[in-house]
């Protein structure tokens, strides 16, 4: 049985360069645009009090993200924000005068026309970006990687864009969705990764996920938690994590919690970085084979790799069973508490706060992020069922046993 690995973020720091993209005036301008939406609600903040108290914690919270516009996931906020940023630099304009109803009205199609957005994806940032541009009147072009399930093509399919199953991993599908945008007229890359020339559009994404630690910083605070003390936050190319991380240090600056970033092991480029040590990216390369389809993204992101040097505690690769076991504690929570369908790369934070605080063999992970009875850890459960199929042999049938 494939074991948890865990590194320390002993990187050297940076001028810390790209923490303001993630500023409390950019968020409130991300957030005020998904308001806009007719189809917009805060997604529920699930709390686990009966659960923290059985794993000797002060409280477990968990941001549902299978109810954001009846989407399963969370992935449309970035891609859904970057459009509209797209159009606003257009058009010389703020971004904070692109509502809804002005992206959908008349002005907006004569003077800008329509723009074909492409994206690389394994299910929920293209079915967002093929969501939004059928919102806004756009069109879409969504390339998958192999091994990509029907239903998740499907949902992409039904959102009316141009979508295809290519025969190659998800870093190569971004390269040959880039090399299609720029060969189409008024083709534009959404892509929630960044490389050297490529770093605004993923700025604008990591703004967009904004709103969701935005509004779970708010529902804490109503609950009378304030801060959390830990969160912990999965990482493919690493956007979300550097989005959240960000957003929580610059709302917290003073006493910032603990962010605990966690990977699959199949695709765990940044815990790979960070074991190198010298600052520089690792890459992962292959087909990068796990249950979290998600995660399976083996370069990451430069703009939050930046942020998590200065401000991630700690990198953890996690192997398909600990999302397993997760998905099954938010499934059948314990009464009382309230029940999260979470899918294989939203649960994989749920499955290891219960693995370091109820396995001795991760004792020296629980006492070096001091993980107790005071804490007060959040975790984002970023999709729902998107592969009903596999929900349920994990969850009714325990495919992924944990090995303890």
């Amino acid at each position: 049985m494939d074991p948890i690995k865990w590194q320390e973020n002993q990187l050297p720091p940076t001028d810390d360069a790209q923490l303001p993209v993630m500023s409390l005036d950019r968020v409130a301008k991300a957030r005020a645009f998904h308001q806009s939406f007719p189809q917009y609600a805060p997604t529920p903040l699930a709390r686990l009090p009966h659960l923290a108290a059985l794993l000797g914690l002060g409280g477990l919270f968990v941001k549902d993200e299978s109810y954001r516009f009846g989407l399963n996931a969370f992935k449309v906020l970035g891609g859904s924000f970057a459009m509209a940023s797209y159009i606003a630099e257009a058009l010389g304009r703020d971004v904070g005068e692109m509502t809804y109803d002005v992206l959908t009205g008349d002005a907006l199609r004569r003077d800008f026309g329509q723009a074909t957005f492409f994206t690389a994806t394994d299910g929920n940032h293209g079915r967002g970006v093929a969501w939004a541009a059928r919102q806004l009147g756009q069109k879409a072009v969504v390339l998958m990687p192999k091994g990509t399930v029907k239903s998740r093509f499907d949902n992409i399919a039904r959102e009316g864009a141009q979508v295809t199953i290519e025969d190659m991993n998800y870093d190569d599908c971004v390269r040959k969705a880039n090399a299609l945008a720029q060969a189409t007229p008024h083709g534009v890359m959404v892509q929630d990764t960044a490389w050297a020339g490529y770093e605004k559009i993923p700025a604008w994404i990591m703004e967009g996920y904004g709103t969701m630690a935005a509004e779970a910083a708010d529902q804490l605070c109503d609950a009378g938690t304030g801060r959390p003390t830990h969160i912990f936050i999965q990482a493919g190319v690493g956007s979300l994590a550097g989005a959240v991380a960000g957003y929580y240090v610059n709302r917290f600056p003073d006493d910032p919690p603990r962010i605990v970033v966690v990977e699959s092991s199949a695709a765990a480029c940044l815990y790979e970085s960070a074991l190198a040590g010298d600052g520089a990216p690792r890459f992962v390369t292959g087909d990068l084979a796990t249950i979290m389809a998600g995660l399976a993204c083996g370069e990451p992101n430069t703009i939050s790799f930046d942020i998590l040097k200065n401000h991630a505690a700690c990198f953890v690769s996690c192997p398909d069973w600990v999302s397993a076991l997760g998905m099954r504690l938010l499934g059948a929570p314990v009464k009382g508490d309230d029940r999260v369908i979470s899918g294989e790369s939203g649960a994989v934070g749920a499955g290891l706060v219960y693995a370091l605080m109820t396995d001795p063999a991760w004792a020296d992970l629980r006492r070096a992020l001091a993980l107790d009875g005071s804490s007060q850890v959040l975790l984002f459960s970023t999709e729902g069922d998107t592969d009903p199929e596999n929900y349920r042999k994990i969850t009714w049938e325990g495919a992924h046993p944990a090995p303890f």
